[in-house]
């Protein structure tokens, strides 16, 4: 799936829509790809001569693949955050790095899911932890 396939899941657009490509397979494991071009906003400043994607943008990347796993109940539902556990950090991500990224569900309750996720360059780990998000019913959101 594709950048315009994802847009239909998932409220992100850019400049954060930050997952390119997407596949899940069949042991529901998500596989995603986001290319850093290095013209990124966050880039600009995060740092001056020696571009690094922050790790909350790695995050923010892991979680939107992982919202991904469970398509078939995101619609009309917006993923919220609800935790960030055991995160770390191993290596730097740059400019005209392609982070591949590993999700999956550990645990679920009701429409709050537990997905433990890992993002690589090059098979070299940069990422990885426990994301957990809830499913929110857009009606109940003030927008």
């Amino acid at each position: 799936m594709k950048r315009e396939e994802i847009k239909k899941l998932i409220p992100h657009r850019e400049p954060m829509l930050l997952v390119d490509e997407i596949n899940i397979d069949e042991n529901n494991i998500a596989h995603a790809t986001y290319y850093v071009t290095g013209e990124e906003f966050f880039l600009q400043g995060h740092f001056p001569g020696n571009p690094v994607v922050p790790g909350v943008i790695l995050c923010e990347i892991m979680a939107q693949s992982c919202c991904l796993l469970v398509q078939g109940v995101l619609k009309n539902r917006t993923p919220f955050y609800v935790g960030i556990d055991n995160v770390r950090f191993k290596r730097q991500v740059k400019p005209k790095d392609t982070i591949e990224i590993t999700a999956k569900i550990t645990n679920q309750r009701g429409l709050i899911f537990v997905v433990e996720t890992i993002a690589k360059v090059e098979k070299d780990l940069c990422a990885k932890g426990n994301l957990s998000f809830a499913l929110i019913d857009n009606d109940k959101l003030n927008i």
